[in-house]
């Protein structure tokens, strides 16, 4: 390794750590990132973009089984695991190294190894060539989480599995045992369901997606459970034993214990911050319980000139979330008056259907004390739903009573990962419930929806029935 020094340090090469990077080169500031694995982090490489791609081909397969309704026959169908896998792998392939080639164009230096923070400004780098220290003037931690693991149903990589083995597997599990109902649980979940496999799910929480609207978790667990799946609430694992390949698995459930074989389990209940060998607690950097690191509005630590971004600083876990709080490090890192200041951060899970939520709940606003009003237009009365076979969910707007402001949107059905970003867009303009009615939306289209619930909510509703 060449001898450097460098402005900034960013530590984690993940969506938070290369735009931050990127930023910090285009700002001008000498900037090093340093990843162990492969840039794009555990999001381009082994879940967000590698899972999407193979939602969208069970969405397609799904799509085809459904396709004699439309007219369309379509004998002789089958799904290649392998060509599948090929060209899932080609899309992160040709994503990775388009964020090599943006670090490289904007001057970040490129280090593959592991970093350990000496000091506030001196941190350890070790590769295949060595071990060295760099003097640096900031640091970036970049690190993200990491899949917790629960005693007695650790992973094996074949027969108890997390969602990185998921996702490379070659044929659907005949049976496919899913602990843990929360978004990345249940985006496999459904995946596989349409690839063919048995699915049962297993959570702890009295709901699946814990957190999340239960008008809108019904909507997804009423089509589980319509395709077959079983879903075990208020439930836990007390019991895993592996024999001939198959897992029979002991469940506590409210109505009794129960015992399940499974080809496959796939473990996903939650993550931890990655801050293991770094030095945090030796430069007294502060964390919260979880271990999570506590950072301003500025990105900035408790230890002058140390910065934590994304993941590793705490939930929400959003790729979105981590790449604005890398630029908002580097612009201030750089002496810009930049800050962690939105109003609004939009979450969107890939189950079927989807869902896609920014802003306050109902029960959240109850919570707060705020008075509200909620409107719901429901997609199966939108000739664009119907006219695609879509028409599951609704879209409900969250509005502050005494003057319409929007406070918060729940959405479950097509498209709703798109169609949320409007939302966001409006409660970070301050937009009421009158302003988004006013606002003219093409048609037919899936984003009427939201027209149609605004007006609904301004005292104006066309297409349903005023309340």
């Amino acid at each position: 390794m060449r001898r450097m020094d460098a402005d900034v340090a960013v530590i984690g090469g993940g969506p938070g750590g290369y735009v931050c990077a990127i930023r910090a080169g285009q700002l001008g500031l000498r900037t090093i990132i340093i990843e162990p694995d492969k840039l794009g982090g555990e999001c381009l490489n082994y879940g967000c973009i590698p899972s999407k791609s193979l939602i969208t081909v069970s969405k397609l397969v799904d799509r085809l089984k459904e396709a004699e309704k439309f007219g369309l026959k379509t004998d002789g169908v089958s799904l290649d695991y392998v060509q599948m896998q090929k060209w899932k792998s080609e899309v992160v392939s040709k994503l990775v190294s388009g964020v090599e080639a943006l670090l490289k164009g904007n001057h970040v230096t490129i280090i593959k190894g592991s970093a350990e923070i000496l000091t506030k400004d001196r941190i350890a780098v070790t590769t295949q060539s060595g071990r060295e220290e760099i003097p640096t003037r900031s640091i970036v931690i970049a690190t993200g989480t990491e899949p917790i693991q629960l005693q007695g149903l650790e992973r094996d990589g074949q027969v108890v599995i997390g969602s990185k083995e998921a996702l490379e597997l070659t044929s659907a599990p005949k049976r496919l045992l899913v602990v843990g109902g929360g978004a990345i649980g249940l985006e496999f979940a459904c995946m596989y369901q349409k690839f063919g496999s048995q699915v049962t799910v297993v959570e702890l929480m009295a709901q699946l997606l814990p957190g999340s609207d239960p008008e809108v978790v019904r909507v997804v667990q009423k089509k589980l459970e319509a395709r077959g799946a079983k879903v075990f609430l208020g439930s836990k694992v007390t019991s895993l034993t592996k024999s001939s390949g198959v897992a029979k698995v002991e469940l506590e459930t409210p109505v009794g214990p129960i015992s399940i074989i499974a080809d496959k389990v796939l473990v996903s209940v939650g993550r931890r911050p990655r801050t293991a060998g770094m030095n945090i607690a030796g430069l007294g950097i502060k964390t919260d319980q979880r271990g999570f690191i506590l950072a301003s509005q500025r990105m900035m630590t408790n230890v002058d000139g140390v910065y934590a971004i994304g993941d590793v600083s705490g939930p929400p876990l959003l790729a979105h979330k981590a790449s604005k709080q890398g630029i908002v490090a580097a612009e201030c890192i750089a002496g810009l008056p930049s800050a962690a200041d939105w109003r609004a951060m939009p979450d969107a899970i890939f189950t079927d259907p989807e869902v896609a939520s920014v802003g306050i709940t109902e029960a959240k606003a109850a919570e707060a004390g705020v008075e509200v009003k909620r409107t719901r237009f429901q997609f199966s009365a939108l000739g664009r739903a119907l006219s695609t076979g879509e028409t599951e969910g609704f879209v409900k707007v969250v509005s502050r009573a005494k003057d319409g402001l929007v406070v918060g949107v729940q959405i479950v059905g097509p498209d709703a990962s798109n169609l949320i970003s409007e939302v966001a867009l409006a409660m970070e303009m301050g937009a009421t419930v009158e302003d988004i009615a006013l606002t003219v939306h093409p048609h037919p289209t899936l984003s009427e929806a939201l027209m149609e619930a605004a007006e609904s909510a301004s005292g104006s509703p066309i297409h349903q029935m005023k309340i």
